[in-house]
Order: C-alpha cells, then sequence, then structure tokens
C-alpha cells in the first residue's frame, strides 16, 4: 500500500481525535447546506409584502432550487468519483458566497429565480462529497457515530436559519440579512481551506487495480435497490419540504399563531431533530436491520402529522408534536444512511450517493406543486394529512430497499 493510499484509507487504530476534526469539518460543510435551503423560503413574508407574490409562485422558486440541486447532484456524484471531494466542497461554498449576494439585490421575480438556481447549485455536491470524505477518511467502527453528527449538524444547520435569518432581518433588513449570511458563508470556506488535509480523498485516477474488470460507469443504475433507495428520499423529503415552506403560514392560519412563534416552531422542530440524531447514532451503530428502524420512525412521523392536520389540538400543543415529528424523523435519520452504505457497491460511492440524494431534491421540488395549491385554497389541515401520507408511502420504500440489499 503506498503513502498516499494510506493517507485516505486509514488503517485501525485511528485516534479519536483524527476522526473528530474529520467528522467536525464535513459536519460544518453539511450545516451550511442546509442553511441554504431555508434563504430563501423563510423570506416569502417579506417577498409577498413587497412583490405581492402568491405561495405557488413562491413554491416554484424552491421547485426551481430543488431541481437544479437533483439534476446537479447526480451529476456531482461523478465528479467526485473522478475528481475527489475537496475541489467541489470549496466551489459550492464560493457558490454560496454568490447566491446570497446576489439575493440582497434583487428587484423581481426573475431576480428570485435566479437566487433559486444558484443556491440549488450550491447544494448539488454536499451528499456526495460529505459521504465520500466521511466513508473513506473515517474509521469504520465510528462510521454509524459519523452519520449520526452529519445528520445532526444539518438539522442544526435548519435550526440556525430561522433564528439567523428572522434576527438579522429584524434587525437591519432582509436585505442586509442577506450579506449577513455571505459573509459566513465566507469564514466557513476560509475554515474549509486551512483545514484541507482533513478533506482530501482518493479518486478514480489515484485508485483502482488497473488488471481488474472495469464496470460500467453507469451499471450501478441497473440495481433495483437504488431506485428503491430513491423512492424512499423523494417521498419522505416531500413531507420535510411542508415543514419547511408552509409550516409557518399553516400555524399562523390553523391556530393564529404569530409569525416568531412559528418560525421558532421550525426551529425547534429541527432542534428534535438533531437530537433524535444523535440519539438514532446509537441505535445505528447497532441494529442490524436499518430499513425497519427507518420505517417505525417515519411511520411515527406521519402519525404526528396527521394529528397536527386534524385540528383537534390547540396552538401549543401543535407545535410542540411538530417537534415531537422532527424527533422521530431524526431518529430514523442515522439508519437511513446506513441503509444507503449497505445498498452501495464498492467503488461507487460517489455516484450512489449523488443519484439516491438526488431524490431528495426532487421531493424538494415536487412538495411545492403537489401542496402549494392546498395552500392557495385555505386546505391547510389537508396539506398536513396529505404530508403524512406521503410519509407512509416512505415506509414502504424504505422496507422494500431491506428486502432487497445483502446484510
Amino acid at each position: 500500500m503506498t503513502s498516499a493510499t494510506a493517507a485516505v484509507f486509514p488503517s485501525p487504530p485511528v485516534s479519536l481525535r483524527q476522526d473528530a476534526g474529520i467528522i467536525g469539518l464535513v459536519g460544518l460543510a453539511h450545516a451550511s447546506s442546509h442553511f441554504s435551503h431555508l434563504i430563501l423560503p423563510l423570506m416569502f413574508p417579506f417577498f409577498m409584502k413587497e412583490f405581492g407574490f402568491s405561495y405557488s409562485e413562491l413554491g416554484l422558486l424552491m421547485s426551481v432550487f430543488f431541481v437544479v440541486s437533483g439534476v446537479g447532484q447526480a451529476c456531482a456524484g461523478f465528479v467526485v468519483d473522478r475528481l475527489g471531494a475537496r475541489p467541489l466542497l470549496f466551489v459550492a461554498m464560493a457558490i454560496f458566497v454568490l447566491t446570497c449576494v446576489c439575493a440582497s439585490m434583487v428587484t423581481g421575480y426573475t431576480g428570485l429565480l435566479w437566487v433559486g438556481a444558484l443556491a440549488g447549485l450550491g447544494n448539488a455536491t454536499f451528499h456526495p462529497v460529505d459521504f465520500t470524505i466521511l466513508n473513506q477518511r473515517v474509521s469504520a467502527p465510528r462510521l454509524g457515530y459519523a452519520f449520526s453528527a452529519h445528520g445532526l449538524t444539518g438539522n442544526l444547520g435548519w435550526a440556525a436559519a430561522p433564528v439567523f435569518m428572522a434576527g438579522m432581518s429584524a434587525a437591519f433588513g432582509w436585505r442586509n440579512a442577506y450579506l449577513a449570511a455571505a459573509v459566513m458563508y465566507v469564514l466557513i470556506l476560509l475554515l474549509l481551506v486551512l483545514q484541507r488535509d482533513k478533506l482530501s480523498t482518493s479518486h478514480k485516477t489515484q485508485a483502482g487495480d488497473a488488471h481488474a474488470p472495469q464496470e460500467h460507469v453507469m451499471a450501478f443504475m441497473k440495481l433495483p435497490v437504488v431506485w428503491w433507495c430513491f423512492a424512499f428520499f423523494l417521498l419522505s423529503t416531500m413531507t420535510l419540504a411542508v415543514v419547511q415552506n408552509f409550516s409557518v403560514s399553516i400555524l399562523k392560519a390553523m391556530q393564529g399563531v404569530s409569525f416568531e412563534a412559528a418560525t421558532l416552531t421550525i426551529t425547534f422542530y429541527m432542534l428534535a431533530g438533531a437530537l433524535g440524531m444523535l440519539i438514532g447514532g446509537f441505535i445505528a451503530a447497532r441494529s442490524a436491520h436499518s430499513d425497519r428502524v427507518v420505517a417505525v420512525c417515519m411511520a411515527a412521523g406521519a402519525l404526528f402529522f396527521a394529528l397536527c392536520g386534524t385540528g383537534w389540538l390547540g396552538a401549543n400543543a401543535t407545535m410542540v408534536i411538530l417537534a415531537c415529528t422532527g424527533f422521530a424523523i431524526g431518529v430514523g435519520g442515522p439508519s437511513r444512511d446506513m441503509m444507503i452504505k449497505r445498498a452501495t457497491p464498492k467503488g461507487a460511492t460517489g455516484r450512489v450517493y449523488g443519484l439516491v440524494y438526488s431524490g431528495l431534491d426532487t421531493g424538494f421540488a415536487l412538495s411545492p406543486l403537489v401542496f402549494g395549491p392546498l395552500m392557495d385554497r385555505g386546505q391547510y389541515g389537508a396539506t398536513l394529512i396529505g404530508a403524512a401520507a406521503v410519509l407512509m408511502l416512505s415506509v414502504v420504500a424504505a422496507l422494500g430497499v431491506g428486502q432487497r440489499t445483502t446484510r
């Protein structure tokens, strides 16, 4: 084994400090990616007031974001396998800086569409990049905990976005809030560049046996389990998109909750999800049946969503139950990532994660188109109950992955 190979495929024992440093940097990058998911929807009330847009028009902005992200993510997986993960990570962070600067200067709907497309392009690389780094650089015994930390930091990114953007908007206006976000992304990029040695990965030109038979680069797409994984992400994410895009408006309309309280509910949802991810890491590290863990967690989340959609609960109880939904789904997060790892053919990490996680972007893109019209008609409870039904379909997909995976 050459020294270059040893650097990217560490042999046990690996120090906790080394693994923790890698996990922390990847987690920070993942949090910044999730932060970008909310920089547009959190400003919807301002856009409606200043530009007079409808829910369907605003929902289309997020569809553009996730269509670009989904297509880009599927393509990014191939690039990661060819060039390595680190260069794409740096490019993505630079795109986020540009996105926030452009958002601060928009004057109408066309400008916002371009902002959505730019943000989606920046978001596209993160899952193939993150999981390639984690799978190559983190020691196997700590991988379940690494997936837990990865999911947890993503939820923290979601949780931080409402506090950051709402706070900056209240103090300095929504345009300056975007400039503050640009500064934040610059600082994160500088840290990643300074710690770049921890983010190096092998790629096709560095690894592989030249005498071994080479499988076609697209061969993984013939595997049914890959498409079951894709379906799971598509369905489960459609529900999450309802929380991110419409929960503030739903809580205000159904329960008379103030904008500030409704925005904080998203933060509590994400924090509860982060706590669930932390607990779920221990479950994922010990469970041989990741698909069943995921199925139980998604089913519990669907039940909570349906309960909120009935309107039987008061404002406080509804907000608490929504937070519990985040916790239930969060517990299943690390097991979800282990489920995908077990379904991934050797040597195709970037490609498989890129395609599978593009299902996440597809779900985010479809959700506003499905649920936006319900919101425009004032059918707020039906929106939540519909989200619950879609989440139950993801249970079927998770069990389908488990049936098609060799343990």
